[in-house]
């Protein structure tokens, strides 16, 4: 094929055969979305469509929009070009999205994992010419710890600071994160507490996720309520008043930055736990490998360090710029705090 089958531009991933944007960070008319995340979905677009358990959620964040639903799997034809989603295995609905056109075939992972985490649907390997691959966590300082065993160390913290009178807040993205955490939180250690933004998000979610009870917290709860439970709390709530209130408190933050102790230092964390919803270092190149793919794009992370290492490994490799963030920033959380309809500086002290 003379032209690239996607090509990026001011507006994103383009199919220029279909007329059809992948993930487009600009308004645009036809948009094929693989997940919930605000730096991936996009409000303003005309048409979307995902994968139907993504539908509820993007809804819930973007408000009424003309969105269609399919299943993993399910071939769609657009002007010719053949598309279909399969699991990325990042949070729940999250795709790959396959795009085949003549017998070419590209596969973009917007963000993916390869650990089956209990939440997400695990990430299927697809076989593709062209593989689009986000390398956020791109250094081989990165290498995850098994989800049990981090789990565990969660629980045992929150165990610990409840004998020690304290209340027990972490912070996790109010879109995947937070859920994963909530399922595998131990509810007979005490009582599960939410920011309003991860409540919101985690009632959108319930229909399709077995979690542990958890209670709203409101501008009625009093700070002794608190005492010895488990606070879920997006990122931007540190530092707060609402935080404040909660003395005596002890903070964790939950994702892959946490692998460098600088980065807890910085974001003035007390614990942190290594949990990422992106792939490391070797699963990043286990995804590739297992495409059997020839080019590879670079996205969003440690591009440049990334796709040179592609290249001596021998595979035709480059980066391009996009929009996207993954762990990197924290749009997500940002505007999912501004969404909690309750004051954030409300909690009652005795």
């Amino acid at each position: 094929m003379s032209n690239p089958l996607l090509v990026f531009n001011d507006k994103g991933i383009y199919c220029e055969q279909a007329r059809v944007y992948l993930d487009p960070w600009q308004p645009v008319d036809h948009a094929i979305i693989s997940h919930g995340h605000a730096d991936h979905s996009r409000w303003g677009h005309k048409k979307y469509i995902t994968h139907h358990s993504n539908v509820p959620i993007i809804k819930h964040r973007l408000g009424e929009i003309v969105v269609t639903g399919k299943e993993w799997n399910e071939t769609f034809t657009i002007n010719g070009v053949k598309f279909s989603l399969h699991p990325a295995g990042h949070i729940i609905g999250s795709s790959q999205i396959r795009v085949e056109y003549k017998g070419e075939v590209w596969v973009f992972t917007g963000d993916y994992k390869m650990e089956d985490d209990g939440v997400a649907v695990p990430y299927e390997s697809v076989k593709c010419h062209s593989f689009i691959t986000e390398c956020t966590f791109g250094l081989p300082a990165f290498k995850w710890t098994p989800q049990d065993q981090v789990m565990t160390d969660v629980n045992n913290w929150w165990q610990q600071n409840r004998e020690d009178g304290r209340t027990s807040i972490l912070f996790g993205y109010s879109l995947g994160k937070a859920q994963r955490l909530l399922k595998y939180l131990d509810p007979s250690i005490g009582k599960i507490y939410t920011h309003g933004a991860i409540e919101n998000m985690t009632e959108v979610l319930r229909p399709q996720l077995s979690m542990p009870e958890t209670i709203r917290i409101t501008r009625d709860t009093k700070k002794e309520e608190l005492k010895g439970s488990m606070v879920l709390a997006p990122p931007s709530a540190h530092g707060t008043p609402w935080i404040r209130k909660m003395v005596p408190y002890v903070t964790a933050s939950a994702s892959g930055w946490m692998t460098f102790r600088g980065a807890r230092r910085r974001r003035a964390i007390d614990k942190g736990f290594v949990l990422s919803d992106h792939c490391d270092w070797q699963g990043l190149l286990q995804a590739i490998e297992g495409t059997g793919c020839e080019k590879v794009i670079c996205t969003h992370g440690y591009t440049d360090i990334f796709s040179r290492f592609l290249r001596e490994k021998g595979y035709d490799a480059r980066t391009e710029e996009t929009q996207y963030e993954g762990e990197i920033g924290e749009l997500e959380a940002k505007s999912e705090i501004e969404k909690d309809p309750e004051p954030v500086d409300k909690i009652t002290s005795l």
